[in-house]
């Protein structure tokens, strides 16, 4: 796998506010926000896409799950958010270093795609 911007973040070589961060992941603002809240939860393990995940990743993204509801319920939304993975090309991903979006701050329609997110 070849080295993605994501990576370059979480070993801070690229300079970024990190709205949260341990050992395991950070967050940050998403530089093209698709809501009025959108956050990217990143591992700091580089798994290209989900479907990439091995059984010895099962703690890690459990993890993840729980990092997005703290961030959500800090950031105030904790009440109503999607959690969205793209998985591969097709699946709307164009960085291959595996995160999450929260999004908020405005009505997801049932139905509704997440489209044009990274």
């Amino acid at each position: 796998m070849s080295d993605t911007i994501f990576g370059k973040i979480t070993r801070g070589e690229i300079p970024s506010e990190f709205l949260y961060e341990d050992e395991h992941c950070v967050v940050i603002q998403d530089i093209h926000p698709q809501a009025p809240t959108h956050v990217l939860i990143i591992p700091r393990k580089p798994i290209p896409r989900l479907v990439d995940a091995q059984q010895s990743d099962s703690e890690l993204l459990g993890h993840l799950l729980l990092v997005a509801g703290k961030v959500a319920n800090d950031l105030g939304v904790g009440e109503g958010f999607r959690l969205v993975i793209n998985n591969g090309a097709d699946g709307g991903q164009t960085v291959f270093h595996l995160h999450l979006h929260i999004l908020a701050g405005r009505s997801m329609a049932e139905g509704e795609l997440a489209g044009g997110l990274v």
